[in-house]
């Protein structure tokens, strides 16, 4: 595959911008597949596309844009473009939406649209000091069926995100492409370890990095020591692992290393619904930015999620991820890098 010069990459993307905003699909996309013969890298996003309804302490929603693929989408579409989202929806899910996401740069050729049908649909409530929250409503509709369609433009991605998923549908994405990914991320949760164990630990066997919180690490390797159960957790197929624990950073582990990065305090956290998608998408999307899979890269991809995650939570659903300026972005990260620095003079 051939290398583009940097000047040449910028001037293709701002194309890929300008076709963004006016929404011509098909002209797109025949960027995209261009861009991806130059080598420029794309990514693949696979997930939940869907209705949200949150109460938290400081009010709540009616149905607002919600699921783990337009998290991780907005989040990447800042440092990569085009974003390649694989979904499904119902007829019920508004046509502007989508078009929002065209307009952040994310490609919905792959976004299913079943007319006929409901969008999943999710309600929950937080607790007092949102560490937990009650779910109140799961209406799977299309999601309970979703057959992840790979569109052939979208064959030859380098980058490949897996949302929370069944593992089956997770396999199957992996199975579909035509040549395997730079690097394959994923996400899980405790209701598949439950459900479809013996399915998870073959999706394991088939990806590079896992990305769940530190109840769902305990749970999957039986170890309440996270750096214990970084290791089984490992030996199962991953060669990198981040643990998340919400307010308290994020762990990431590969062979004998480890690293640590802090989560932003926040005078006003509104709702934390889709933070750790968020964490997700601008940890793949800096990867897939630079074009570079190596553990120094992953630590400040770590410092790039968890920037866009605190971006997240300061509004409901994705209102805050929305028409944020670069300018923003690098000052959040100024904040992540004064918090985590520290001279010492050792004699």
């Amino acid at each position: 595959m051939r290398r583009v010069k940097s000047g040449a990459k910028i001037i293709l993307f701002t194309i890929l911008k300008y076709f963004f905003e006016k929404n011509e699909l098909a002209v797109l996309a025949d960027l995209a597949t261009f861009a991806a013969n130059l080598g420029i890298m794309s990514l693949l996003v696979i997930g939940s596309v869907a209705f949200d309804a949150i109460e938290t302490p400081f009010g709540k929603t009616d149905k607002i844009i919600g699921g783990a693929a337009t998290y991780i989408s907005m989040a990447s579409s800042y440092l990569c473009k085009p974003v390649n989202l694989v979904a499904v929806v119902g007829g019920d899910f508004p046509q502007e939406q989508i078009h929002q996401l065209n307009s952040m740069g994310v490609n919905s050729e792959g976004l299913q649209i079943k007319e006929d049908e409901k969008s999943f649909f999710w309600s929950g409530k937080y607790s007092n000091d949102m560490n937990s929250r009650d779910t109140l409503v799961t209406e799977l509709n299309v999601l309970g069926t979703f057959d992840p369609i790979i569109p052939q433009r979208y064959q030859g991605c380098e980058y490949l995100m897996l949302g929370n998923l069944s593992p089956d549908v997770q396999i199957k994405v992996i199975e579909r492409l035509e040549k395997r990914p730079k690097l394959i991320a994923m996400d899980t949760m405790n209701f598949w370890m439950d459900v479809a164990m013996d399915d998870l630990r073959k999706a394991l066997t088939m990806i590079d990095v896992l990305i769940i919180n530190d109840e769902e690490a305990r749970q999957l390797s039986g170890e309440y020591s996270l750096k214990k159960a970084s290791r089984i957790i490992r030996d199962m197929g991953p060669k990198y692992l981040i643990i998340k624990k919400g307010e308290h950073g994020a762990l990431l582990f590969h062979e004998d290393k480890v690293f640590f990065a802090p989560a932003l305090p926040l005078e006003e956290v509104f709702d934390p619904t889709g933070a750790g998608d968020t964490f997700a998408g601008g940890f793949i999307g800096y990867l897939a930015k630079l074009d570079q899979v190596d553990f120094e890269h992953m630590k400040r991809a770590i410092v790039y999620g968890s920037a866009m995650a605190s971006f997240c939570v300061e509004k409901f659903g994705t209102e805050r991820l929305v028409g944020l300026t670069n300018e923003e972005i690098n000052d959040r990260l100024k904040e992540f890098v004064v918090l985590s620095s520290v001279e010492l003079n050792l004699d």
